[in-house]
């Protein structure tokens, strides 16, 4: 399948880059198109990151808010609120009792030139093709994740299971001496390449892996024809990513629902 929006020129076109976002959660649970008033994915997994709205337009944030706590019932979940969703959301929400847990840079950095940084010795870099290499690569992330060990092969069902027609997903896994140990994921659609699951266990940080991971998902960006990639960087990753090349273009802030931890 090709996905053939045009590619996006601007590190500030916002639009492409929110469009990604959605589409990146969709595949994993969600109804319908990345475009509708409200837009909510539900994997059904008791992880508050794998359930959740991700935007309302054109709709009041009361009904909005009523239908996703009769639909996402039973699981843990978050409500993004990004440069896409309408202004007085988060007025809203806080009125209703949501909490806000968090906010993270959006990021996003040009692949004119690829940074290619050395890799770290032992570190191999491939791509996840076989059912194996999913497993290892759902290993790879979990512990940055908060993925635990009963919800691993659940995780790893879903992920072999998630929706391929919002754009071309290309995983990542990095190994040390044959163990996954850091992972970064490519969806590439609406016009750019959006970086994903960038994560390296604990023991294995701060040797470069990271960077390394993100710079190769970076390089799939590139081959795949996009000129900008985007990501939501986390306390920890943001001064990697601004080594590499990227700058903040805009903000998502992330809210729980009043009977949810």
């Amino acid at each position: 399948m090709k996905f053939t929006a045009p590619a996006a020129a601007s590190l500030h076109e916002l639009a492409p880059q929110s469009a990604n976002l959605r589409a990146h959660w969709l595949a994993w649970g969600g109804a319908g198109g990345p475009d509708a008033g409200t837009v909510l994915y539900r994997s059904g997994l008791p992880h508050g990151l794998l359930n959740g709205v991700l935007s309302v337009r054109g709709r009041p944030v009361e009904e909005a808010a009523a239908e996703a706590e009769q639909r996402l019932s039973g699981v843990p979940w978050r409500w993004w609120i990004g440069p896409d969703s309408d202004p007085g959301v988060a007025d809203a929400l806080a009125g209703r009792g949501y909490a806000r847990i968090g906010s993270m840079p959006v990021m996003a950095a040009r692949l004119d030139e690829v940074p290619e940084p050395p890799l770290p010795p032992g570190l191999t870099v491939e791509r996840v093709n076989t059912p194996e290499s999913l497993a290892d690569y759902v290993d790879g992330y979990a512990s940055s994740f908060g993925i635990g060990t009963d919800m691993r092969d659940a995780v790893v069902a879903a992920e072999a299971g998630l929706r391929t027609d919002l754009g071309r997903l290309v995983r990542l896994v990095g190994r040390v001496d044959g163990r996954a140990v850091a992972t970064s994921a490519v969806l590439v659609g609406n016009g750019v390449a959006g970086l994903y699951w960038i994560g390296t266990d604990p023991a294995h940080r701060r040797r470069g892996i990271g960077t390394a991971l993100t710079a190769a998902a970076m390089a799939v960006g590139r081959e795949e024809g996009m000129s900008v990639c985007t990501l939501q960087a986390s306390s920890q990753g943001e001064p990697v990513y601004r080594r590499l090349g990227f700058v903040p273009v805009s903000e998502v802030v992330l809210y729980s629902p009043p009977t949810v931890s």
